[in-house]
């Protein structure tokens, strides 16, 4: 019996109802004159099971199937999608986009190179834990959480999970298959003391089966954490407002590095010259010994992709060398505009929506300073170990990012925890003011996900212990 591969797997998905000949001709007749385009076939499973105070709350599954057929001719593109996999529904769909190409003659771009890498595991992790067992490791969950500390008083956990299929098939014949599976887990703990309740929350996850987060260990880490972190804002104290010196953690703080300046080096943003980075290529945007990378290739991560959704070959693209803007995120229209190569981040939320320039896993690396060596250096600032929510604008790259757990530093040395601390600035100015970058280098614990244009998708982030100078921060002290 023949190897299953990702190849024969997506054929039986999709071409039971879909005549893959007829495909293969549609989508030729749909790209005649076109520059790029390609039929992107998706099938996915996704589920999700959440408890709160006790009690399954919520429980879902469902599986989805359609296909996008793009065309591209210079800087305009046409897109149809339906969930419909039919020859009619395909010729509908190619009369759609083959608009777009109208009075052009341009020639097909050259096909993605293939690639042997495989990143994670292909098997569908939907179908390794049944429902039953799902539901009762939230219940323990609960019971391990609530018997840590008394004064816990809620306990929400939830565990998700999807399995995607895709195929990609352009008009050269070239088709690539990938399957991706995406697991997670969270936990929230609420704890209360003399009448003042706090919340702290931890999650991890990434592309591979769900055996990885229910073993024990990991779970009652999880929770640990999270009641951690919620004993911690216990007793916080108002966060102190003014420009000080801030000293970012590792892993998870990378988000702030990721919405300050991962979305400005995005191929779309600089080529339409919107980006705070346009024009600056080969130009000094941040200090020295400041280097960002955006890795897909990572296995196992949550932001990694065996091949983008446009079927090139995932990459490790440097967007900053030791503070030196060198390069773009780039998926093939971009590219092609620009004059460069695709660099594996061409994304989409799925087979309704078009791909655009996206990250993967974004992360600075690591420096020469102990975290030890970074925190004695400052005689008075904020230490900031976890963020909530941010906001960030592309064009000017001004940002605010709240902390969810950040202290004071004294001398040197940590002092009390702090509420309600928002750090705020731009990324092109931020990244000049890094003046000590730590040895300890970490990823997030795959929990990250990307918006933009209305489109979200998985995504990593990661950076050692971080010391800027004269940051912005908002605080809540009087």
């Amino acid at each position: 019996m023949p190897l299953d591969t990702p190849l024969s797997v997506t054929d039986r998905l999709f071409f039971a109802e879909l005549d893959q000949a007829a495909a293969e001709a549609r989508l030729r007749q749909a790209l005649a004159g076109a520059e790029d385009g390609e039929l992107f076939l998706e099938y996915r499973e996704s589920e999700g099971i959440s408890l709160d105070d006790g009690r399954i709350r919520s429980a879902s599954f469902d599986a989805t199937r359609g296909f996008g057929l793009r065309a591209v001719a210079g800087e305009a593109a046409g897109y149809a999608h339906s969930g419909e996999l039919s020859e009619a529904a395909l010729e509908r769909a190619a009369a759609t986009v083959g608009a777009v190409r109208q009075g052009r003659s341009g020639t097909l771009d050259v096909a993605p190179q293939a690639t042997n890498a495989r990143l994670y595991a292909e098997a569908n992790p939907l179908a390794l834990m049944d429902f039953a067992a799902k539901t009762s490791l939230l219940a323990e969950i609960d019971a391990f959480a609530r018997g840590r500390d008394p004064r816990v008083r809620q306990v929400m956990a939830s565990l998700s999970g999807e399995w995607q299929a895709v195929q990609i098939l352009r008009a050269d014949g070239t088709r690539v298959a990938d399957l991706r599976p995406l697991v997670r887990l969270n936990v929230s703990v609420v704890v209360e003391q003399n009448g003042r309740r706090e919340t702290g929350s931890h999650g991890m996850g990434g592309r591979f089966a769900y055996g990885r987060i229910v073993a024990a260990e990991s779970w009652q880490a999880a929770v640990e954490e999270a009641l951690r972190q919620a004993l911690v804002n216990l007793d916080s104290v108002p966060a102190p407002a003014g420009e000080m010196e801030v000293v970012l953690g590792p892993g998870w703080p990378g988000i702030l590095l990721h919405e300050a300046i991962g979305h400005g080096l995005e191929g779309d943003f600089n080529r339409k010259k919107t980006s705070a980075f346009a024009g600056l290529l080969g130009q000094r945007i941040a200090a020295p010994g400041v280097t960002v990378v955006d890795d897909g290739t990572m296995p196992d991560r949550r932001g990694s992709l065996t091949v983008d959704d446009e079927g090139t070959p995932s990459n490790r693209t440097v967007l900053i060398e030791d503070g030196v803007l060198v390069g773009f995120l780039q998926d093939r229209q971009n590219a092609r505009l620009m004059g460069v190569r695709p660099t594996g981040n061409g994304r989409r939320q799925s087979f309704a929506h078009s791909p655009m320039p996206r990250m993967t896993n974004t992360v600075m690396l690591a420096g020469q300073h102990a975290p030890e060596e970074v925190l004695r250096s400052v005689k008075r600032g904020l230490y900031a170990v976890n963020f909530g929510g941010g906001q960030v604008d592309i064009t000017s790259g001004k940002f605010v990012f709240s902390a969810s757990e950040a202290y004071l530093i004294e001398d040197g040395k940590l002092g009390a925890p702090v509420k309600g601390a928002t750090l705020i600035g731009n990324g092109p100015d931020a990244l000049t003011k890094v003046t000590m970058v730590g040895n300890d280098m970490a990823l997030d614990p795959g929990i990250g996900t990307c918006g933009k244009q209305g489109q979200g998708v998985p995504v990593g982030v990661g950076q050692p212990t971080l010391k800027l100078a004269g940051l912005t921060v908002g605080g809540t002290a009087v």
